[in-house]
């Protein structure tokens, strides 16, 4: 039975404000039948919305995929190997296109990571050199799905994100949000489902500019949501009362729509670069400094597919990987936030040790992942992938990325890890005692 407490409606403003870990859109029609009461409720009130013992709730992930296959061997460098060179007489990086790092022995950083360096130097970034998996797929799609379900045949199964959150967080609502215009795969949990948009803007109720009729309604729907004298009871939407599952669903979606959007029409605090994913990393911040409850931000930059012409395109797309990073990180200095965030970026997969006919790269194996924030062991992390033992032609891996996912579930989400990749990866050493 609900108590009286749990009965009382509250108004519009603490609606918005209580109830974001819980709202979503339509497309998470399905988080709604358990969990959708308790948005109404004074988290004092209800212990099921409460931190759950063990699980960290102040802890953030920010997922960057850089789409199409990085080209490892030209963002980490092995300028000092000749192997490197002969093999890629028009786009190997020459001694003075490298920034060398502390350690690197022979290995660098392509000239336009120049704020990736400065972040390693600060203890804020990490480089896990030769992270792949066995049996590689060169195809984009299929080697994607296998990075976002850790399904070795890939698939369209459940995703790791999704599944990591239908575990910590309590409430299954607005846990996961993509900035990168469609909800990724990685995301989709049993309960979990990401909410996605690329404006947020565009995430909002469209029915007023179709015809007044369809806002008019839409507004009373809401309005009876909130303001029911019959209590909370009619808030709860039921399986066999479509209306309710409307009512529960049209208040929800407009609930996610105006705190997200105020969120991000705070700014930010500091100055952002242009670009894809700078804009999307100025969202970000913008909503963790106004304290949503998003557990996990997923965002993207596109672009790194170059079989032709890819010198000029690469280390276009290196410097906006790495001014977008510097300056988030930057922002969340600022806002006193830095602590609270980690980020992971990767790609499908790497490029070919050898160039093409094209001045560019086909599609590899194994490269380079990137973590960010205070709580990780900065620099160079890992083995280089050797370059005198290939398979056919490509890179052979040293670190299985699930076990990078391993150490971001349980040592900074303190999650159990094998739940979700469905054996025991031992976790990467890319953490601090966190």
């Amino acid at each position: 039975m609900l108590n009286t407490t749990m009965q009382a409606a509250f108004t519009r403003r603490e609606f918005v404000h209580r109830s974001l870990a819980v709202v979503s859109t339509a497309a998470t029609i399905p988080t709604f039948l358990h969990q959708s009461a308790y948005a109404l409720v004074d988290p004092d009130d209800m212990p099921l919305i409460k931190d759950q013992p063990g699980i960290p709730q102040d802890r953030i992930l920010v997922v960057v995929q850089l789409s199409g296959g990085n080209d490892g061997l030209n963002t980490v460098v092995p300028y000092g190997n000749p192997t490197y060179h002969n093999a890629r007489p028009g786009l190997a990086l020459r001694e003075n296109q490298v920034l060398p790092l502390d350690g690197g022995d022979g290995i660098g950083l392509h000239w336009q990571l120049e704020p990736l360096r400065e972040m390693i130097g600060e203890g804020l970034a990490s480089i896990i050199q030769g992270v792949g998996y066995p049996n590689p797929n060169r195809s984009h799609f299929a080697s994607m799905d296998i990075y976002h379900t850790c399904q070795a045949r890939g698939g369209k199964g459940l995703g790791w994100l999704g599944q990591l959150l239908d575990q910590i967080d309590p409430t299954n609502g607005t846990s996961l949000v993509a900035l990168s215009g469609e909800a990724p795969l990685a995301g989709q949990g049993h309960k979990t489902q990401p909410i996605a948009f690329e404006n947020p803007k565009l995430f909002r109720w469209i029915g007023s500019e179709m015809h007044a009729a369809l806002e008019a309604r839409y507004q009373q729907i809401s309005r009876d949501s909130v303001e029911d004298p019959n209590g909370i009871n009619t808030l709860i939407p039921q399986p066999d009362n479509p209306r309710s599952f409307i009512r529960r669903t049209a208040l929800d979606a407009q609930v996610a729509s105006q705190a997200i959007n105020e969120a991000v029409a705070q700014g930010s605090v500091t100055s952002y670069p242009g670009g894809q994913l700078s804009e999307q990393l100025r969202m970000v911040g913008a909503m963790i400094r106004a304290g949503l409850g998003t557990r996990v931000f997923y965002v993207g930059l596109n672009g790194f597919d170059t079989h032709a012409g890819q010198a000029g395109r690469h280390a276009n797309l290196l410097r906006q990987f790495a001014v977008a990073m510097q300056a988030f990180y930057r922002e969340l200095q600022a806002i006193g936030q830095d602590q609270r965030v980690l980020t992971l970026a990767f790609s499908e997969f790497g490029r070919r040790v050898g160039q093409n006919a094209s001045q560019g790269t086909d599609h590899g194996t194994a490269g380079p992942m990137f973590m960010f924030g205070p709580m990780i062991r900065a620099g160079l992390l890992g083995k280089h992938p050797s370059l005198a033992k290939l398979d056919q032609g490509d890179l052979i891996y040293n670190v299985d990325f699930r076990s990078v996912y391993a150490a971001v579930m349980e040592k900074w989400l303190k999650a159990d890890s094998r739940k979700v990749l469905g054996k025991t990866f031992r976790p990467a050493n890319i953490l601090k005692n966190v």
